[in-house]
Parts: C-alpha cells; structure tokens; sequence
C-alpha cells in the first residue's frame, strides 16, 4: 500500500495541485490536513476524476482531516471522526480508518502559537489525548500507521538551525517530549529508517523566502507500528509541489508498505 500525507492548507485552493499529485503519484491512500472547509465545500468530483473517493472530517473555515482512497482498494471501514469523547464543537484534527487489515490514523495536531500561551497548553494537552485514546482503543502488535501534520520537529536534525529555533514553538522541550511520549507507544518513523542526515524538511514559512533560502522543518511525518514498520520498503519527502504555482506551505511526505 502506497500511502502518503500531505497538510495542503486550503483543499479549495489547492485542488488542482492534489488532482496532479493523484494522477502522478496515484498513492492507494492519500491523508490530507488543514482542509479549512465542511464536506459539501470539498471538490470532490476533481478527486472523483482522478478514480479517488473521499472521507471527511471538515470544518469550516480552519483545520479539517481527509482521506482520498482508490476505487478500486478496499471501503474505509470502522471511521472515527475525532476522539471519543470530543464534544460536536471540537476541532477537526482527527480522522482514522481501517483499510483492509491497516490501520490509519490522520492527525493534524494544534500549532501550539506561542510556547507558554494557552494555545501551547492546549496543544500538550491535545496530545497527551492522543496517547491515551491510543493506550485505550488500539494494540501496538496491531499494524497501524499513525500520519500528519505533528507540527513538532523531533530533533536537531528535524529543523535548519536548532540553536536558534530551540525553545521555540515547534520545537520547544515539552512538545518533543510529548511528542516523544506518543511515539514510545510503539511507533517507528518510517522516514527515518531510510534517511539518517539532517536536512529533510517538509515545511518552510511562507515569510522571508525561507523556502528559498532552504530554513524548513520536519513536522509532516509517517510513524507505523513494528507490524507494519517491517513492511515499510520506502518513505521520501517529496519537496517538487513545494515548487509549484501557489503552493502549500508544506511537501507532501509518501511511504510503501507491502503489507
């Protein structure tokens, strides 16, 4: 199964550059972040054309989770929009589905704004939700690929300059260690067992050329646990859509699993 993520911040206005990436990269299962629209505002008869049906989790204006799976791979089954005991008002940063025996989840995890504001404690707090519904609902014997936009970068050689981001949001002590938390409940970085050097980015600010000038940061990730970490026979960050014409701020991250 070839699967990949990608936050296209906006679904709208990027829907061509995804209808490209579909028809040229034709993953069985495409996860997609920072929708900023409800379900009736997704263009679905674009993914359609492409043979991709879509499962979403939107909201309207902000945030938003999807699934575009082929026609042709086995129905989304077993769906869960956000935690259990999220309330019909809470954000949507959580989509997961069952594909035929994997398990996928899609999280777009909160930014985080400033460390110490509320906004930051509601992101540690977002993500230690994270680690007891997985505790809760899932075996890490189980295969189960944990994807999106984490928005933390792991380590030094996550980020451009680690002297000068440490102790930044995205970068911040207690988001690594959270974050970290997460991954101990039995994940692997699938990037990681591929690419060992510092470097690989997959998301540069839109301010102050920083794309240009290569500053970018490693918080689009794929994390599979040891059933499917095994089967995992490539992962790559694919910097070309970052390229393109209006582009997302982010570069869609890709995997094969041969499960």
């Amino acid at each position: 199964m070839k699967i990949a993520t990608w936050n296209v911040n906006s679904v709208r206005s990027r829907a061509d550059h995804i209808r490209t990436f579909l028809k040229e990269q034709a993953p069985d299962v495409l996860a997609l972040q920072e929708l900023k629209a409800v379900a009736d505002q997704v263009p679905l008869a674009a993914f359609a054309e492409a043979g991709y049906q879509a499962t979403i989790f939107g909201q309207k204006a902000y945030n938003g989770v999807a699934f575009l799976s082929r026609e042709d791979i086995s129905e989304p089954a077993e769906v869960q929009r956000g935690f259990p005991d999220d309330g019909d008002d809470a954000p949507a940063r959580l989509l997961s589905a069952r594909f035929g025996d994997l398990r996928l989840i899609n999280v777009y995890l909160p930014n985080g704004s400033e460390v110490g504001s509320d906004k930051y404690n509601y992101k540690l707090d977002w993500m230690e939700r994270l680690r007891g519904w997985l505790d809760a609902a899932f075996d890490p014997a189980d295969p189960v690929v944990l994807v999106g936009d984490f928005n933390v970068a792991p380590e030094d050689r996550d980020v451009y300059d680690p002297a000068a981001l440490r102790d930044r949001i995205l970068f911040s002590e207690p988001e690594k260690q959270t974050l970290e938390r997460i991954r101990d409940w039995g994940f692997t970085d699938c990037f990681r067992r591929f690419h060992e050097g510092a470097g690989h980015f997959s998301w540069w600010d839109y301010r102050m050329n920083q794309f240009r000038r290569g500053n970018g940061l490693r918080i689009d990730h794929i994390w599979t646990t040891p059933a499917a970490a095994g089967a995992c026979t490539s992962c790559d960050i694919l910097i070309e859509p970052r390229r393109w014409e209006r582009p997302s701020d982010h570069a869609p991250v890709v995997a094969e699993i041969e499960l």
